[in-house]
């Protein structure tokens, strides 16, 4: 019978036997799978959920199909009006917006309250002096 099994067989050591080093190699795959691969795609994802949050009137988009306009409305946590050309909107999924050229800036508290009186006595001024200077 020892002619039939080469020696490198006979001396081998049990098959119960676990060998963390064998693992190895699959742990080290995953590792790189992870890195190179899964958490780049993730933040990719977060980074667009935010975009897609972010959404204002007035911001110039691309959806997914090439199409640019600029949200007009938003209707809903799905949806927005998107105007592409001048009294042509069109309803677009959210989600198919892919990125935004430009960027409205938010309404601040300032905007809201009345001018100031000085503000508004400058604003005379410089109203008048312009009437004045066409008119000569």
């Amino acid at each position: 019978m020892d002619l039939l099994l080469p020696p490198a067989y006979a001396q081998s050591t049990s098959i119960a036997g676990f060998d963390f080093m064998s693992l190895l190699p699959l742990v080290l795959i995953f590792a790189v799978f992870y890195f190179f691969l899964i958490r780049p795609q993730q933040k990719k994802a977060q980074q667009q959920k935010e975009l897609l949050a972010g959404l204002r009137r007035g911001d110039k988009v691309v959806t997914n199909g090439g199409l640019i306009g600029v949200i007009s409305k938003v209707i809903s946590d799905q949806e927005v009006q998107v105007e592409i050309a001048e009294n042509v909107r069109v309803r677009v999924v959210r989600a198919m917006v892919s990125q935004i050229l430009s960027k409205t800036e938010p309404v601040s508290e300032d905007t809201h309250e009345s001018p100031s009186s000085e503000d508004k006595k400058s604003t005379a001024v410089k109203g008048s002096a312009g009437r004045k200077k066409k008119s000569s």
